[in-house]
């Protein structure tokens, strides 16, 4: 999953950066308002972090304009002021979460992935397919019941193929979703993913989880 962070404090933003990144995430990262907004109208992504005090542009703008453009990609705002009428003007432009700071990381986290699972109407906390169970909240993969060592982009890849079950994901979503650098077109980097996710996933002798539509991208069914 991909997530943007405006955030102008640099210690704060590298904090937050690199526990997303840790935990499985794609990150793009800015400190200035007017660019935040450019990535957030150039880019498909799952959650959009928004501090409201921004320089050049702030975040309430940002998130007015998305929305005036028809933008629905899930916002979740932070700002150091606490009182009711600052979180009543974010949500009534169409902030979906609203974080107060500090916070605990393990916070932030938790409501990015309560955001995740309504953008993909995921109702409960646990996906089960066949005899994989993937954990929404812990981020952790059963098999069996019994745990599944999965790398955190591993990780990041079957749940984005699983919140997607039934629908096929082409290369290009992948590559939006799942990696923070641009991947070149001639790159077999997703295959080679697909092919070492499976062979944690799958059991011998049976078909694939994931299965491959030639020419369009991969399904779990």
């Amino acid at each position: 999953m991909k997530i943007l962070l405006v955030e102008d404090s640099k210690r704060l933003q590298k904090a937050i950066v690199t526990g997303l990144k840790k935990s499985g995430y794609a990150v793009d990262a800015t400190g200035d308002g007017e660019e935040g907004l450019w990535f957030a109208e150039s880019n498909d992504y799952d959650v959009v972090i928004l501090d409201i005090m921004l320089p050049n542009l702030d975040g309430l703008s940002i998130l007015s304009r998305l929305r005036e453009k028809g933008k629905d990609v899930f916002v979740l705002m932070l700002t150091a002021r606490d009182t009711l009428q600052d979180k009543l003007a974010g949500l009534k432009l169409g902030a979906d979460d609203y974080l107060v700071k500090p916070f605990a990381f393990e916070e932030l986290l938790a409501r990015i992935q309560a955001l995740i699972r309504r953008k993909y109407g995921a109702k409960k906390n646990s996906i089960n397919i066949k005899d994989l169970e993937i954990d929404l909240s812990s981020r952790i993969v059963f098999k069996n019941c019994h745990k599944i060592d999965l790398l955190p982009r591993e990780y990041a890849l079957l749940e984005f193929l699983a919140l997607n079950k039934g629908a096929i994901v082409t290369r290009t979503q992948i590559e939006q979703h799942i990696y923070d650098e641009q991947v070149s077109p001639l790159s077999n980097v997703v295959d080679s993913a697909i092919c070492s996710l499976r062979k944690k996933i799958d059991n011998p002798d049976e078909t694939s989880i994931i299965i491959t539509r030639r020419g369009m991208g991969y399904i779990i069914e």
